[in-house]
């Protein structure tokens, strides 16, 4: 982006007075703080931390304390590429200390976190004091897919298990709430409990295991307390239950699973869990499908199947989110690529509206200046 919009300086108009030459330069803010998650954590520190340096910007980079390793290298990295002393900077610890010195310290000109919706928000609300500093907030999702009785049901029963469950859910795109058109439901269920027992679980380093655990202990007890949760109010058709046989007692291994016949406005279809776990409802129109998935705070990626070139284009005219999907496949919800689907949420996803590896994500870590020179 730098190198096609010329590094953004370019020459504006002179009202025809050929003596007067303006040109409008982006230039960088100074400091940028950059704190990353656990979960991808490569991508999601040095995608940030490269944007702002290659605007111009210096970082203080805060790795998540649950993956503190993938900073180090990621420190070494820009280290062993050549740059100064003092434009790449890695500390560590809780967030409640060094993330609120990151957040507070009036040396600081611009802060990129992404996380929780409850931290990021908090955050938004208090980064500027002085005078407003850009925050580049990147937060949580609560994703919906749409199955559509017009859907191919095989393919949209794959799509939905891969977004849901791959990387144990622990991803702000994950596929955590489905509405299907009653018509299909039930063979969308067969299909969809039929997959999801059928992924393998175990040390994710071995090819054959599909998933592998989950981060934490907390992430364990949130699971056993939402699995509980959907048994009482509805009914779970797969997985459930921590997993322990084989050898996987000692980790914080978790069955992938599908609950149903919860009631739509339950919380388990509102608050985002990051972990294997996806809620299915019957809908009786598209129309109600789409004014429940766009019933939410959260706005980062959506998907739709369905053959129907109509309900298509109505999808993508609806839905209230970032990053679509169509029919597909590998992930209903997830899996953009660099430099080809820009990643980015909208409403309570994100604080700007503009998404990492698109056309306007490294702006975002720039202020313009108009320059006028007369001669």
């Amino acid at each position: 982006m730098m190198e096609q919009n010329s590094g953004f300086d370019h020459p504006m108009g002179n009202l025809g007075d050929a003596a007067v030459h303006t040109r409008s330069v982006l230039k960088p803010h100074g400091v940028w703080a950059v704190i990353s998650p656990f979960n991808f954590p490569m991508a999601l520190s040095g995608g940030p931390s490269g944007g702002a340096l290659v605007a111009g910007n210096t970082v203080v980079y805060k790795p998540s304390s649950d993956a503190p390793l993938t900073g180090v290298h990621i420190a070494q990295v820009f280290h062993d590429a050549g740059l100064p002393a003092g434009v790449f900077n890695m500390v560590m610890g809780p967030g409640e200390s060094v993330g609120a010195e990151l957040q507070e310290n009036d040396g600081v000109n611009g802060i990129l976190f992404t996380g929780s919706f409850e931290v990021g928000f908090n955050l938004f609300r208090n980064f500027s004091r002085l005078y407003p500093k850009p925050a580049i907030i990147e937060m949580g999702g609560k994703n919906p897919a749409i199955v559509s009785r017009t859907a191919d049901i095989e393919e949209a029963a794959e799509g939905v298990m891969r977004a849901a469950f791959g990387f144990g859910g622990q991803k702000c795109s994950a596929n955590s709430r489905v509405y299907v058109e009653r018509p299909v439901l039930e063979p969308f269920l067969d299909q969809l409990a039929a997959k999801t027992e059928a992924i393998t679980i175990g040390d994710p380093t071995r090819r054959e295991n599909w998933l592998g655990p989950v981060i934490n202990q907390r992430a364990v007890d949130r699971y056993t307390a939402a699995s509980a949760e959907a048994r009482r109010d509805g009914r779970v058709i797969a997985g459930g239950e921590p997993v322990t046989e084989n050898g996987l007692d000692s980790g914080f291994f978790v069955a992938p699973t599908v609950a149903i016949d919860l009631p739509v406005d339950h919380r388990l279809f509102r608050d985002e869990l990051f972990l294997p776990f996806t809620c299915v409802a019957a809908v009786d129109s598209l129309d109600e499908a789409f004014a429940l998935a766009n019933d939410s705070v959260y706005g980062l990626t959506a998907g739709f199947y369905g053959q129907d070139p109509a309900e298509i284009e109505r999808f993508l005219s609806t839905i209230e989110s970032g990053v679509v999907y169509v029919n597909r496949r590998a992930g209903a919800t997830t899996g953009a690529w660099p430099g080809i689907q820009p990643f980015g949420g909208w409403k309570g996803s994100t604080a700007t509206g503009k998404s990492g590896g698109g056309f306007y994500y490294v702006q975002q870590f720039m202020r313009e200046q108009s320059q006028t020179v007369v001669d």
